[in-house]
């Protein structure tokens, strides 16, 4: 039960997140001007941008229904696995921030800044469920936050992504996703438009090029030892990475089309979680519990002591 309530629930908000991009990129986040409510319905006419918004909501109810089952499962394992206490207590206070900011950005306007951090505690949410899916399916006896090189950069590129996406959410919300229209500098170096909304551009062009550089660090160091499942982690992001870049360029090239708009929103989130779940694999490889069947056999195996 744990593991299938916590992989659901990680499932559901990576699917809730990206969705939820897909209302902010369509412009459909006030089309249900009150909350929890939809135009004072509990199901109201899905014409428009309401089937967006609706839907969304709709599915942050699912992920509710999915993170509450998983909490309570992992609290029955929370002395079997280590680290799970801790992501526990992480869960229930973001779950709890998130949804209050659910009807608070609705009462707000879907204003720029209230957009940024709804979004941000969308993505810890996330974060803290892909652990905890991760610490059910692996089992480990302990986890150990170690200092490392590696687990320092890893750390620092996942702090990166999330930036880099606070930074897209303004710009995406604020609608300045075209304030500069070329590359790299922003319309030859002169900023000459709304100085407000290029800034926000150039922001986040700044945070991702940082991003690409860390993520570059990190996958050499994964390639050049480390367990094999941090390795693959770590080089599946920076793959991420690449792809995110390129998307960036292609959307100021071919002007914010809708469809790569959104995907440039879903490949960020899922960047982030392949570098949440290379620093889970970094404190959990060495410390996986061997499951019951196997130890059995190695028991009956093992010679009598002297």
């Amino acid at each position: 039960m744990f593991r299938a309530f916590s992989l659901a629930a990680a499932v559901s908000a990576f699917l809730l997140a990206v969705l939820g991009s897909w209302v902010r990129i369509n412009g459909a986040g006030m089309t249900c001007p009150d909350w929890p409510l939809c135009h004072h319905a509990l199901v109201p006419a899905l014409v428009g941008g309401v089937v967006l918004e609706w839907s969304h909501r709709l599915l942050a109810l699912v992920t509710g229904v999915l993170v509450l089952p998983a909490l309570w499962a992992g609290w029955r394992e929370r002395r079997a696995i280590g680290g799970v206490p801790a992501v526990l207590a992480y869960i229930v206070g973001v779950f709890a921030v998130q949804v209050a900011l659910g009807g608070l950005t609705v009462a707000l306007a879907n204003t720029p800044w209230s957009v940024v951090v709804h979004w941000g505690t969308a993505m810890l949410l996330l974060a803290g469920l892909t652990a905890l899916a991760m610490l059910a399916i692996l089992a480990p006896r302990r986890v150990v936050i170690g200092h490392s090189i590696l687990g320092g950069v890893l750390t620092v590129c996942a702090l990166l992504a999330f930036l880099t996406m606070l930074a897209g959410s303004y710009v995406s919300s604020s609608g300045a996703g075209l304030a500069c229209s070329t590359l790299p500098a922003c319309d030859g170096g002169s900023l000459t438009g709304t100085v407000q909304a290029q800034f926000a551009q150039m922001a986040h062009r700044w945070l991702a090029g940082g991003f690409f550089v860390v993520a570059t660090v990190a996958a050499y160091a994964a390639a050049l030892g480390t367990t094999p499942r941090v390795r693959a982690a770590a080089l599946f992001g920076y793959a991420l990475v690449v792809l995110q870049v390129m998307l960036g360029v292609a959307n100021v090239a071919w002007h914010l089309p809708t469809l790569l708009r959104e995907a440039h929103a879903a490949n960020a989130c899922a960047a982030f979680v392949a570098f949440i779940a290379s620093l889970v694999f970094a404190a959990t490889d060495g410390t996986v519990a061997v499951p019951a069947r196997a130890a059995a056999p190695a028991a009956a195996n093992a010679e009598p002591a002297a």
